[in-house]
């Protein structure tokens, strides 16, 4: 049984370009706020990242290698295994204390410290260097991990399995 009033949306006429302007007026609005606030987001980098946390471009990583900066991956030391930048060293964070212990000699002697892990989701490479951080050493976090260092070097520029 139909009821008066019951479907009044589905007989009325849809405005597209209204539709469309308070959208487009509504997302404008929210990144002005965004931006204008002080409290938004970052929209250029992840929200992972903090205060204090120093980010590598991949562009940039190569150069930090090749002039004798340490290397630390992050992810778990099996994905290490399969794959990682050159002389790398493993340091994940689910193991941080122990791994820490293997490598702290190698931290000490390092013109410069580089953490890395599986790319932009990945929150392990900016735990590790705050940790590193909090023990004295100066450590930064390549951009989007591993796989941008990929698409900068190229694939054939990451050791496999030794």
């Amino acid at each position: 049984m139909h009821r008066e009033g019951a479907c009044y949306f589905r007989d009325m006429p849809v405005d597209w370009k209204r539709l469309i302007l308070i959208l487009v007026t509504g997302a404008g609005a929210g990144l002005l706020w965004n931006a204008a606030s002080g409290r938004g987001f970052a929209l250029g980098r992840s929200v992972l990242v903090q205060t204090g946390d120093e980010l590598v471009a991949a562009k940039d990583a190569r150069a930090l290698l090749d002039r004798g900066a340490l290397f630390l991956d992050a992810r778990p030391r099996d994905f290490w295994r399969m794959s990682r930048i050159p002389r790398a060293l493993s340091l994940p964070e689910e193991d941080f204390d122990r791994a820490l212990a293997q490598v702290e000699p190698r931290l000490r002697r390092a013109s410069a410290i580089v953490v890395y892990c599986s790319g932009y989701g990945c929150e392990a490479s900016l735990v590790v260097a705050r940790k590193l951080r909090e023990r004295g050493y100066a450590a930064a976090v390549l951009d989007e991990g591993l796989p941008a260092w990929q698409d900068a070097a190229g694939p054939m520029d990451s050791e496999p399995r030794p």
